[in-house]
């Protein structure tokens, strides 16, 4: 919540010239104010998450600030030290600033209640901006634009509230370095006490963690191939794999908007990877007794994963942002996964400025909703037909489908590819006037690929932020729609360049 709009609601709305209709507690403000002239220490008491901006008197918020700069400094806060500091303020012109901080603090009953007393002009604080919100809202709905929606007033509004709700947000602008350093230095810490281990959630594979760490919080993932590649496969299994990681332990949900397939077809891909049986004799029905019993026991094991589905078809980013808000605040939010970038319905607006502005305005919104949730958002997206008409399949980031608006705002870019589709789809025949032999070597040749290439694929890691790109190799198994790493007498090492 923008803290200005509070002050410029006040000041403008004609309904509330009178400021005392705005919820408001200035015996509170005073209270602790006082407190913290009386012993500085109170501070220590006070949330973390406290601020200036929750003060409805300008001049207790003022005072508030000179105090905490001070008090940083290593010196003392009170009536003495401040005067000096508050006295041109043009809210103070007409009191005696000194007596009114030696007031403040000889009036201080009670310090054991100073931390009752921030709740409550948080409290009051947050009243103001429901107001605020609330205004905003009926005069829109009263005053609607052609270019927005009711659903999209729907989301702006959600958004504000969920905002609103979450302590570490509501206080927006930048952040001072210090804040910033020490929170760096945290995860730093952290991860150095993993002993070189993950920074961010488990994907199940040894190859993409090493390069990228996991996935990291407020990252934005593109993973995009040709169809049949196995891109949905990969990502739900990487999905699955978050939930049952120690990121579970937190109750982190993994939330999947699945734009192309059912919920149903989702998790029955997830139930013949988990209990290895064939997806398709699974689907058709054609299983023993032996095996549906291994199928219900592999449901009992997974039925409780924090691991959600959305398969709404044609969602905006508004809706993917207001349906993953809530998530975040009832279950928690660890991972989202969006299968595919090039099925989000764009806005109205952008409708007339081409695919790719559209395009360029979804992944940007992807981006803020991955640093607004501070989670990874793995999406999905295909690749152009230029992959085709070359000799080497292997994608790039030129193939991505709107190519500069997703690469530009990805941190990550990863393709999944293999040569075992491309190699069925091209053996070769017997030409005219070719010789038995000549055909024969040609066809060994072709072979001895094919078999190479058996039950194998990679993930080319193109564009990183964060660390090297690089080619990983990874095992597939279609029958199951799973992969996995290679296993260890097979597994071939990871290109790093």
């Amino acid at each position: 919540m923008d803290d200005s709009l509070v002050d410029d609601y006040v000041n403008s709305n004609e309904t509330t010239k009178n400021k005392n209709v705005m919820p408001q507690n200035l015996e509170a403000e005073q209270s602790l104010i006082g407190s913290i002239l009386f012993d500085n220490k109170i501070l220590e008491d006070l949330p973390t998450n406290f601020t200036s901006n929750y003060f409805f008197d300008p001049l207790h918020s003022n005072i508030y600030d000179a105090s905490i700069s001070l008090i940083d400094n290593g010196r003392l806060a009170d009536p003495l030290t401040l005067k000096n500091y508050l006295s041109d303020n043009k809210h103070n012109l007409d009191i005696d600033i000194e007596q009114y901080l030696i007031d403040l603090r000889d009036g201080v009953l009670s310090l054991s209640k100073a931390r009752f007393y921030a709740e409550e002009i948080r409290n009051c604080y947050v009243r103001r901006c429901l107001i605020v919100i609330a205004d905003e809202l009926i005069h829109k709905a009263n005053h609607p634009t052609i270019d927005t929606t009711p659903d999209q007033e729907i989301s702006n509004t959600e958004e504000k509230l969920y905002n609103l709700a979450e302590k570490d947000q509501i206080n927006s602008g930048p952040s001072d370095f210090k804040t910033v350093l020490a929170s760096t230095t945290k995860q730093i810490n952290s991860a150095y006490n993993r002993k070189g281990k993950l920074s961010g959630i488990d994907t199940g594979f040894s190859g993409i963690n090493r390069h990228l760490g996991g996935l990291n919080k407020s990252d934005l993932i593109v993973l995009a191939g040709r169809p049949a590649m196995g891109k949905t496969a990969l990502a739900t299994n990487i999905g699955f794999n978050a939930a049952k990681s120690s990121t579970s332990d937190k109750n982190e949900a993994i939330l999947i908007f699945s734009l192309e397939m059912s919920a149903e077809q989702l998790a029955q891909r997830i139930l013949a990877e988990q209990s290895t049986i064939d997806s398709h004799r699974l689907r058709s029905g054609d299983i023993n007794d032996d095996e549906f019993s291994k199928l219900v026991v592999t449901q009992n094991n997974i039925h409780s994963l924090p691991f959600f589905i959305d398969d709404t078809p044609a969602i905006s980013v508004s809706q993917i942002a207001s349906r993953a808000r809530r998530l975040k605040r009832t279950n928690g939010l660890g991972l989202i996964i969006i299968d595919y970038i090039q099925l989000i319905q764009g806005s109205k607006s952008s409708e007339s400025q081409g695919r790719v502005q559209e395009i360029s305005n979804i992944t940007r919104g992807l981006k803020s909703l991955a640093k607004e949730l501070n989670v990874p958002i793995l999406a999905l997206s295909q690749l152009s037909r230029a992959v085709e008409q070359r000799e080497d399949k292997r994608p790039i980031l030129a193939d991505l489908r709107e190519s500069g608006s997703i690469e530009q705002d990805a941190d990550v870019v990863m393709f999944v590819y293999r040569e075992e589709y491309y190699l069925d789809k091209s053996e070769p025949s017997q030409r005219d006037n070719e010789n038995q032999e000549s055909f024969n070597e040609r066809f060994i040749k072709w072979q001895d690929r094919r078999s190479a290439a058996e039950g194998k694929a990679e993930i080319i890691i193109s564009k990183q932020r964060h660390g090297p790109t690089g080619i990983i190799q990874v095992q597939f198994e279609a029958k199951l729609t799973r992969f996995m790493d290679l296993v260890q007498n097979e597994r071939l090492p990871d290109q790093i360049y």
